[in-house]
């Protein structure tokens, strides 16, 4: 074998471990294992939250799969457009086809992850391929325009019983409920047993 066949043997043996470690860098980065076999469920959500491929899926708070893919679908049994995940789960991993399928975020501003709390035991389990219908998560939106709403609801409140509206506004703002009641509490220092002394009924 000449010096120029020997250096092109070297050189796509090097190519090969190459590729090799590649390959197993980036199965490793995707948290995939080939030796790993499973199924994959279908959830349906109104609303996706930005979840997206490769996100974790959890079983009662333990990692089970993780999401493959995701699209827009119109389903026809409710006339209208949704959001189809396609989730991949690791053989044994149990669940009821009334589980509830929610997207949580880790942390407050954390990665987004499918999370599968169990359903009624005893209860028959999905099948590979089956269908799920996720609980859709509640938007930010919706939260800030829920915050504001209270926020002005207790300003309104406090608007009022800075007026001397109700029962507290009352209480806060007469001055002669406050003397009344500082009069009645100064007595009871002074002569506790009458707490404990009972007026006879008028026969």
């Amino acid at each position: 074998m000449d010096d120029s066949k020997t250096f092109e043997l070297k050189v796509g043996v090097f190519i090969l471990i190459g590729v090799a470690i590649l390959f197993t860098i980036v199965f490793s980065i995707g948290d995939i294992n080939l030796s790993k076999t499973g199924y994959r469920v279908k959830v349906l959500f109104n609303f996706a939250s930005g979840i997206g491929p490769s996100a974790p899926v959890r079983l009662a708070g333990v990692g089970v799969g993780q999401v493959q893919g995701i699209q827009i679908i119109h389903d026809p049994k409710d006339d209208k457009t949704k959001a189809e995940l396609t989730a991949w789960i690791s053989d044994g991993t149990k669940i009821e086809e009334d589980a509830v399928v929610t997207i949580n975020t880790l942390g407050l501003m954390g990665e987004k992850y499918l999370e599968i709390l169990p359903g009624t035991a005893g209860s028959a389990a999905v099948k590979p391929n089956g269908i799920l219908v996720g609980k859709d998560p509640v938007p930010m939106e919706k939260i800030t325009e829920n915050l504001a709403t209270l926020s002005e609801s207790i300003k309104t409140i406090v608007d009022k019983i800075k007026k001397g509206d109700g029962t507290i506004g009352k209480l806060l703002n007469d001055d002669a409920i406050y003397n009344n009641l500082e009069a009645f509490t100064a007595d009871i220092k002074k002569h506790p047993w009458k707490l404990l002394n009972r007026p006879r009924n008028e026969e």
